[in-house]
């Protein structure tokens, strides 16, 4: 049975699983599709296309499913789609999608800090931390476990590569690939993340194998010649085959 304070507002079109706690002054609006074990606590709003899964926590004053920012927008039925176990802190927005993908998309176990906000059609992974007042434009991708520090900027449709760390303050307007701590201003490459992969359990030839690939790759005047060669070195390692796709799929460039 689900517990909805009787200053809630739920439209009787929403559908809700079971055992959802539902604060005072929320609003869930209809076409909103919502599992169980959710707890929303005062002042949440979830608005018309959410798809909402199982265990997540939304804090005070958190907007979910809003109407993307973005003038090509006809009103087009979309989404915003939430995983799994996530922790929504203050004031987050997150805006469904529009007709480029048509949804947004945000995965499981995510911790994502206050007043930060995930603009339309962005895909989020999986465990990932976004830090307070960070901004992710339109069609943003993060990949599972990275980290973004808090105050980032990160322009439409770049791509943050998984199990790296994105320092505190820093912006972007191109990918930045996976494993690494990217920083500084302008920003750059500023070393690989050891210190996230050994909490993560990645064994220390694994570790040597992405720095080394990584030396490879920077020291080439032409980033494609260094790809090359790593992938020849390490032909079997997974790791280095993600960085190196992750780097030969850029649309918008990697950062060096």
């Amino acid at each position: 049975m689900n517990q909805i304070h009787p200053l809630a507002v739920v439209d009787p079109e929403a559908k809700l699983g079971d055992n959802n706690v539902i604060g005072p002054f929320c609003v869930i609006d209809k076409n909103v599709v919502m599992g169980d074990n959710n707890k929303l606590l005062n002042n949440v709003t979830i608005h018309f296309g959410a798809r909402i899964g199982n265990g997540n926590e939304f804090f005070p004053g958190s907007s979910i499913s809003t109407k993307p920012q973005d003038l090509k927008f006809q009103g087009e039925e979309t989404t915003c789609e939430i995983g799994n176990n996530n922790s929504i802190r203050e004031n987050v927005t997150i805006s469904r999608g529009t007709a480029s993908r048509g949804k947004t998309v945000v995965g499981n176990n995510n911790l994502l800090m206050e007043n930060m906000h995930i603009a339309h059609d962005c895909i989020i992974g999986s465990g990932c931390i976004i830090g307070n007042t960070t901004k992710l434009a339109g069609e943003v991708e993060v990949d599972d476990c990275a980290i973004i520090s808090a105050c980032c900027l990160v322009h439409q449709f770049c791509k943050v590569g998984g199990y790296g760390m994105f320092q505190g303050g820093s912006r972007t307007s191109q990918d930045i690939p996976p494993y690494v701590i990217a920083g500084k201003e302008p920003i750059r490459y500023a070393g690989v993340n050891l210190v996230g992969l050994r909490r993560r359990g990645f064994a220390n030839d694994v570790i040597e194998a992405i720095h080394d690939a990584y030396r490879i790759i920077y020291s080439k005047g032409i980033m494609k010649e260094g790809v090359a060669e790593a992938r020849a070195k390490y032909p079997d390692m997974k790791e280095v085959e993600y960085i190196c796709s992750f780097i030969e799929s850029s649309k918008r460039g990697v950062i060096r």
